[in-house]
């Protein structure tokens, strides 16, 4: 499967929503045809960030729904944009991760920014933040931000998970 083909799911399924028609993403062969979790990006011909929208498990039937659903929701559930519109979807950049099994993590040492994305949690509470993000570059500011994005003060203790994503764009 050509990575093409996944990204291209992500502008139809956008597309469609936009123009109120309906999208029915299509039958991926295996290994591609089981659902996964999956976080969907947006971002602008000049790189910044338009929208991520994602989950840590899989919330519908297969992969392509999952990338479909997410991709709509990155476009327009984001709450810290507005929604895109038809005349920039064009220009717009997209990327897919596609998550890993979480693994607790002892020690942060066992932690890398670049490899590695971080789950938070405490008491009912949790940040996530994927890997190698841009202006990211030491653990302690991914686990701040994830911190921060969880509700997570910094001074609570807090159990850290990891993660690997394949990334496409």
């Amino acid at each position: 499967m050509e990575h093409e083909q996944l990204l291209r799911i992500v502008y139809d399924a956008i597309e469609a929503h936009l123009s109120k028609k309906a999208f029915q993403p299509p039958e991926l062969p295996s290994p591609w045809d089981v659902a996964r979790p999956v976080f969907v990006t947006l971002r602008t011909a000049e790189g910044n960030l338009r929208g991520c929208i994602g989950h840590l498990q899989a919330t519908r039937s297969s992969l392509a729904d999952e990338i479909a659903n997410d991709a709509v929701s990155a476009a327009i559930r984001d709450t810290r944009f507005k929604p895109v519109t038809a005349a920039e979807l064009p220009s717009l950049q997209f990327s897919i991760s596609i998550l890993g099994e979480p693994e607790p993590v002892a020690d942060v040492a066992e932690l890398d920014c670049k490899v590695y994305g971080v789950i938070v949690a405490h008491k009912g509470r949790r940040g996530v933040l994927l890997p190698d993000i841009q202006g990211v570059d030491s653990v302690e500011e991914q686990i701040r931000i994830a911190r921060r994005k969880g509700g997570i003060a910094e001074g609570e203790d807090c159990h850290i998970s990891r993660f690997i994503v394949t990334k496409i764009s």
